[in-house]
């Protein structure tokens, strides 16, 4: 073998490489943000998509219902007798570049978020009130997070 087909062997499989790096796969439960040179660039959509390599980068982000356990806390309520609650949050993003780019940990935020209203909520009922009005705790919980999220 000659110096010369070592070389346009090497050639064919780096630019084989190189265009099996521009091809992506963009699941159906996924939306795909392209970044170029680190900066948002557009939002595709799922299916085959093809980026150019070295220069963009493709970040997915799932689109599916996710559930967040919030942890129990001790509440006090209005007549002064403490109750323990716990939560559990379920959340569908609609907007995968404020998901991505607006907070650092969209988890924890939603978890410290309905943990703070969550005790508020709690905090303005006395106990009997706390325990028989579920559907309105979960609606007005709803309502402030649904406020909050939608900026």
């Amino acid at each position: 073998m000659t110096a010369t087909m070592v070389v346009v062997i090497v050639v064919i499989v780096a630019v084989f490489f190189y265009f099996a790096a521009a091809i992506k796969i963009v699941r159906q439960y996924e939306k795909g943000l392209i970044e170029r040179f680190g900066k948002y660039e557009r939002t595709v959509d799922p299916g085959l998509r093809i980026i150019i390599p070295f220069i963009e980068n493709l970040v997915r982000v799932d689109m599916r219902e996710q559930v967040v356990d919030v942890p129990p806390q001790e509440v006090i309520t209005e007549d002064n007798v403490v109750v323990t609650v716990d939560a559990v949050v379920y959340y569908q993003a609609t907007d995968p570049v404020k998901l991505k780019y607006n907070v650092a940990n969209f988890i924890l935020a939603a978890t410290k978020l309905a943990q703070t209203n969550l005790r508020n909520i709690v905090g303005d009922m006395d106990l009997d009130e706390a325990l028989t009005s579920r559907e309105r705790i979960n609606a007005q919980l709803r309502d402030i997070l649904d406020e909050a999220t939608d900026v």
